[in-house]
């Protein structure tokens, strides 16, 4: 995509947010070179708009040479309704969960084809987890984006189910097994997980209802699930109803 065809007729602010928007999970550092590629940008161009990027602070420069995104766009992010409603509005169910478990606890909302991670709180046990605020995760396997999938739109659920990359061994990759699976979170009303995402981490998750509608998911990450995990389920769907009463409005995307 690079090149000066590619970039003609493109105005200054969707070159920049070209730019920005070439980081993601994977590449979460770019140098110039490769930021310009992503970006789909002239080299020359990409420099002038970088610069201009890191002087206002949306990117930083690493003692590598590399660039990564700014603290300026995450203080501005947490602006935004999903941080500023919901996560304020779950905060105390999220500390009283996570205070009854010490396991990992978190709030995510979906965004396309993904899970944004609004909120998380870590848990003491060595779980390994690779969530973080503000990430991203595939859907189908994490518990919290196996009850967004569910209720998804249909178009949705059909383009995650095109792709289902494997993220580990017991990764359910087959779209029919899915598919039975998301209909059981949606008998059930809650979703579980058996290192799907990451080795030795499982979960259990539920949904946050606003209004009749799906705005949300809660879940936790254990080492393994305890025979006695329908009480976590219990204590789960306690704290999304109380967190669903407050909320506004639909923050999914």
């Amino acid at each position: 995509m690079a090149g000066n065809a590619a970039s003609r007729g493109r105005s200054v602010t969707s070159r920049a947010l070209a730019i920005l928007g070439a980081f993601d999970e994977r590449h979460r550092q770019l140098g110039l070179t490769d930021l310009a590629a992503r970006a789909g940008l002239p080299a020359a161009t990409a420099h002038r708009l970088v610069a201009d990027l890191v002087a206002w602070g949306a990117l930083s420069r690493t003692e590598s040479g590399k660039y990564v995104v700014g603290r300026r766009l995450w203080d501005i992010g947490l602006l935004a309704p999903v941080h500023t409603g919901l996560g304020q509005i779950a905060s105390p169910y999220l500390h009283d969960l996570y205070g009854a478990t010490r396991a990992t606890v978190h709030l995510a909302v979906r965004d396309g084809r993904r899970a944004l991670y609004v909120d998380r709180l870590s848990g003491h046990a060595s779980v390994p987890v690779v969530s973080a605020i503000g990430s991203r995760l595939p859907l189908h396997p994490t518990g919290v984006g196996k009850v967004l999938l569910a209720y998804a739109p249909a178009d949705v659920r059909g383009q995650v189910l095109d792709d289902l990359p494997r993220m580990t061994p017991y990764t359910v990759t087959q779209p029919g097994r899915l598919l039975r699976q998301l209909e059981k979170v949606r008998e059930d009303d809650f979703a579980t997980t058996v290192e799907e995402m990451t080795l030795g981490a499982c979960s259990v998750a539920v949904p946050i209802r606003s209004g009749g509608d799906v705005v949300a998911a809660l879940g936790v990450v254990l080492p393994r699930l305890k025979p006695d995990w329908g009480r976590l389920v219990s204590a789960l769907h306690m704290a999304a109803r109380g967190i669903g009463r407050s909320v506004p409005g639909p923050v999914v995307g």
